[in-house]
Parts: structure tokens; C-alpha cells; sequence
């Protein structure tokens, strides 16, 4: 049990007003809580429609890939004509103070068009190129979710476990202060108005006397 505060007037007030603010603070982190809780269940679904756009996109351009191989050879040599992705960019947005990631592709700088010569490979290399293209900005993409939700899911944690520090804890405690002293200050009333009825009493039977 927590030590009770001397039982003033002062105290009285001060106790209120930590009990206000408890309640307040309790408030605004529910309220934090179910916004976070609701957008990462639509990240969550995002995610799942993303990690299914990537399964079909994979599965196309490895067969892409295949047909590419047998109608050209081996296009590893060819493979190497397409540059290292270095045109990835990071920024963030904020949600209820949880900084979000932003997974960008600068697209403008040779990722879109054809890096190897056509005069040797058909068709089916620049339909690989393509999907893989497509698998690249899908990953990014869920990248960006994953780790959205992740940090998401993290700040959900620790906002349940500050509501729930002042919900079954803070504020209960304040709550008894607050009966504490509010029991003590009218016992104390109590014992004064008793204390000036026999005053008034006693002063009543000594005019009475004289």
C-alpha cells in the first residue's frame, strides 16, 4: 500500500489534479492506441495484397527467365549489363509520433529502359527485364510495409503498457489519495463542529448561571 499523503487542503488539490491528469494521459493513449492499431491493419492488409502481387510476379518472370535462357543461352553475361539498383531513396512520415519509413525508386535514371544490346537477344530477355523490374518495385513496397507495421506494432506495446501503468496502477492510487484525504479533512470537520457545539454549549450554561 502506498504512504498516504498528510491529509490538507493542499495536498487535497494536488492529488485532484494528478488524478485529472492521470485520466487525461490515460485518455489520450487509448485514443493513440486504436489510431496505431487501425493503420497497421490496413498496412497489414496492404501487405497481404502486396506479398500476393509478388508471388504471381515472381513466378511469372522466373518463367520469363527460363524462356529467356533457352531461346538466348545462359543470360548471366547479359545480366551483367544491367547496373546494381543504387536509386533507392528513404523518408519517413510521422503517425501519432511513430516515424514510418518511405521507400522511394528515382525511376528517372536508367531503370526503366533496356541496358544491353538488343542485336543478340529477343523478346523474351526484355519480357524478363521487365518482370523483374516489377518484382523490384513490389519488394521495395513491401519492404516499406513490413517494416511500417513492425515499428507499428512496437509503439502499440509500449503505448498498451503505459495506458495500462496508469489504468491499474496511477490512477488507482491517486483515487485513493484523493478518498484518503478527503475522509480525514471531513472527520476533521466533523471533530470541530462537535468540538464547538460543546463550546457554544458550555458558554450557554455559564450565562445561565450567572
Amino acid at each position: 500500500m502506498a504512504v498516504q499523503a498528510v491529509p490538507t487542503k493542499g495536498n487535497l488539490m494536488n492529488a485532484k489534479k494528478s488524478l485529472a491528469l492521470a485520466r487525461n494521459g490515460y485518455e489520450l493513449l487509448d485514443r493513440k492506441r486504436n489510431i496505431l492499431i487501425r493503420e497497421m491493419m490496413t498496412l497489414i492488409d496492404h501487405a497481404n495484397e502486396i506479398q500476393a502481387q509478388i508471388d504471381d510476379a515472381y513466378e511469372e518472370a522466373y518463367f520469363a527467365l527460363q524462356t529467356a535462357n533457352i531461346s538466348n543461352g545462359f543470360c548471366e553475361d547479359i545480366s551483367n549489363a544491367v547496373p546494381v539498383e543504387d536509386g533507392l531513396h528513404l523518408d519517413s512520415r510521422s503517425v501519432m509520433g511513430v516515424e514510418i519509413p518511405i521507400l522511394t525508386i528515382d525511376e528517372s535514371e536508367n531503370y526503366t529502359y533496356l541496358h544491353y544490346g538488343t542485336r543478340t537477344t529477343n523478346s523474351a530477355v526484355d519480357k524478363t527485364f521487365i518482370l523483374f523490374n516489377k518484382v523490384k518495385i513490389l519488394t521495395v513496397e513491401l519492404a516499406e510495409i513490413e517494416n511500417s507495421v513492425y515499428r507499428l506494432a512496437d509503439s502499440i506495446k509500449k503505448t498498451q503498457k503505459r495506458a495500462n501503468a496508469l489504468k491499474n496502477i496511477m490512477i488507482p492510487r491517486f483515487e485513493e489519495t484523493v478518498k484518503f484525504i478527503t475522509d480525514a479533512l471531513d472527520e476533521k470537520d466533523r471533530e470541530e463542529f462537535s468540538r464547538l457545539k460543546v463550546i457554544k454549549r458550555n458558554k450557554l450554561r455559564e450565562q445561565g448561571e450567572e
